[in-house]
């Protein structure tokens, strides 16, 4: 078996491993994010303004974005020379990246009964990464112009995350300049030890 094959099978199975614990999963990527509020992709917290005349939606996907390097390992004992590389547990960390969607809808003739989406919004998407002990530890904000009714942009937090480092509680919002903000939180456990046990079975003597 070719080495990059090994090395994505080792990758496929980490992350079907911590699926089941961190909920939605991405199967065409292998990815595992969580998502505020749960559900699927169109299911997004709601407000309307004041005058009834305009919604925003919103949702927040947390990438937790496991990070790793590999190390060559020896091949079954017959065949020593087909080596593979595997995932070195003494170098898992997290890079998380958050991934907002929006949707807004503007009333045209009666409120809350007809709206339609359309035209360019200015967008500002933020996220707070806080520890156990309320200390911020990441941060994320960007101003998006321009964008149409509905839409996702998906920021880089640029912060590493030791592993096993306790839980983590994510606050996010969505604004629509002029029309309000929605957000809300969810929790993280920083915890690697699915991956550890991933690795290790992909680790294991080859006969």
């Amino acid at each position: 078996m070719k080495r990059t094959r090994i090395a994505a099978l080792a990758l496929a199975t980490a992350s079907a491993a911590l699926a089941p614990l961190l909920g939605q999963a991405a199967a065409a990527e292998g990815a595992v994010y969580l998502q505020d509020p749960a559900g699927g992709e169109k299911t997004m917290k709601s407000m309307w303004t004041k005058d009834e005349m305009h919604k925003v939606e919103g949702q927040l996907r947390f990438h937790p974005g496991i990070q790793y390097k590999t190390v060559t390992r020896p091949g079954p004992a017959a065949a020593p020379e087909f080596e593979r590389k595997s995932g070195d547990p003494k170098t898992l960390a997290w890079l998380p990246s958050y991934e907002f969607a929006w949707s807004v809808s503007d009333s045209t003739v009666v409120k809350k009964a007809v709206t339609v989406k359309e035209g360019t919004h200015p967008i500002v998407v933020h996220a707070v990464l806080r520890n156990a002990d309320r200390a911020k530890v990441g941060e994320v904000r960007k101003e998006l112009t321009g964008k149409p009714a509905t839409g996702r942009e998906k920021v880089v937090g640029g912060k590493r995350i030791a592993c096993d480092t306790g839980e983590y509680t994510v606050e996010w919002s969505v604004t629509r300049s002029g029309y309000g903000t929605l957000g809300g939180t969810l929790r993280w456990d920083s915890s690697c030890e699915q991956y550890r046990t991933a690795f290790a079975e992909n680790h294991g003597p080859q006969r």
